[in-house]
């Protein structure tokens, strides 16, 4: 009765819901914490040039970056459930704030593990996919693939924003400047985060988007992270879950862990200057927003499933042509690599997404955690990879071809998502029949 009431109270309709509000806060501020991703690849010449630090030590920061991003991501769902989005945003980009500055006094090597790799890593990682899942599910019931689609592809973007003027104050001024603008940024979204942001639309006695009823606030879980382990427990179990997460690690090895870190020192290997192969790889994130929203809205309408496998073999045979494409000069055939290349960059993540609530319901968003936790150890892994093959052979040609031969086995595993035993998306029905048994 108490709902019913609090409903009629509400008009059914508004000319903006706060909603759309919320969702481009927590894009911005997703948008923020993705530039820092863009910042190994900047900084590898540099600290090799000014401390002779090798790159696979440099690499091994950026491994670690990548490794904890992924595993506090569960973690970071859960803690969204206890405290609130809000909370735990503000205390990420904090985290992010410090990690930044203290990485512009640094001396050793272990320094840049510590600050970039453990302190940005967590503040960062609480701020990606999860943040954009609890978001999305908070505050909105329909549009909800539109929305994941936006707010993952505001990941690319962020390096797309930010990428092209970090490398000219990075060739003009020097690395510790360009780490001082990115954590001014974070600064300016804490602000606007906590002006804005709000956990669930009972906050403001408001209903999620699309919903036809006033929804309570869910009360919040005093067992966070017993459940984030718990979740893990009883996914693990799963045949979907290693599929899943199988697949996405290749993704993460074949975008974060190669593409993200090493392209833009493999292209000077090549002779091509450091901002030409950054105005590149912003090039990739242009694109990779408009592939994941267009991927988001498929993934309302076509098998997510199939949308995987045409994604991960398309980003095979692109891989396994870059070796030949680079040179001193971006020419006609990079610049359509690069187009092509952002298409399918993170068009991966709404299908994956749609695919993790459908076989685990309720707890969907914090499985959806740790897929993307296997994701970051699949980006962490190549990063150490991609760096080492740099040291011991002094090119990166092996590692593009072992990149395209990953994706040809994501494409295989994606067919079998949901075939067989094990719950995969092929049980969805009867998880979406009762999300509340998984609890």
């Amino acid at each position: 009765m108490a709902e019913d009431t609090a409903s009629a109270r509400k008009p059914a309709h508004t000319p903006f819901h706060r909603a759309w509000l919320v969702a481009l806060v927590a894009c911005l501020t997703i948008v923020a914490a993705a530039a820092f991703a863009a910042m190994p690849g900047l900084l590898t010449e540099p600290l090799h040039t000014e401390y002779a630090w090798s790159r696979g030590s440099i690499g091994a920061a950026a491994s670690v970056n990548m490794v904890v991003y992924g595993l506090i991501a569960p973690f970071a769902a859960a803690l969204m459930d206890r405290f609130g989005i809000r909370r735990v945003a503000l205390v990420a980009l904090a985290t992010i704030v410090a990690g930044a500055g203290l990485t512009t006094v640094m001396t050793a090597a272990w320094q840049l593990t510590l600050y970039w790799g453990l302190l940005i890593g967590a503040g960062t990682g609480s701020l990606a996919m999860t943040f954009a899942a609890t978001v999305t599910d908070n505050w909105f019931v329909e549009r909800r693939g539109l929305v994941i689609g936006t707010l993952t592809g505001a990941s690319a973007f962020g390096q797309l924003v930010f990428l092209p003027a970090l490398a000219w104050i990075v060739d003009h001024q020097g690395w510790r400047p360009a780490i001082a603008t990115l954590a001014l940024t974070a600064g300016v979204m804490t602000v606007l985060t906590a002006l804005v942001l709000r956990d669930h639309p009972a906050d403001l006695g408001r209903r999620p988007y699309g919903a036809t009823a006033f929804v309570e606030k869910p009360e919040a879980d005093q067992g966070a992270a017993r459940r984030t382990l718990r979740v893990l427990y009883s996914s693990v179990t799963s045949r979907g879950f290693w599929l899943l997460g199988g697949t996405f690690a290749v993704c993460g090895a074949t975008t974060n862990g190669i593409l993200w870190t090493h392209f833009v020192p493999a292209a000077q290997d090549q002779g091509m200057a450091v901002t030409v192969a950054a105005a590149l790889v912003s090039t990739v994130g242009v694109f990779s927003l408009v592939g994941t929203v267009l991927s988001g809205w498929l993934t309302d309408r076509v098998d997510p499933r199939a949308l995987l496998v045409v994604y991960y073999a398309g980003r095979g045979v692109l891989l396994a042509l870059l070796p030949a494409l680079l040179g001193p000069e971006a020419g006609a055939a990079m610049t359509a690599f690069v187009v092509v290349f952002g298409l399918l960059d993170v068009a991966t993540v709404p299908p994956t997404i749609m695919l993790c609530h459908r076989a685990f319901g309720a707890d969907g968003a914090i499985v959806f955690g740790w897929v993307n936790a296997v994701h970051q150890v699949g980006a962490g892994t190549m990063a150490v990879f991609g760096g080492l093959t740099r040291d011991v052979t002094g090119g990166y040609g092996p590692v593009w071809l072992l990149a395209a031969a990953l994706c040809g086995a994501a494409a295989l595993l994606a067919l079998r998502i949901g075939r067989g035993g094990g719950n995969g998306a092929e049980e969805s029905e009867e998880d979406r029949e009762d999300e509340g048994a998984r609890v």
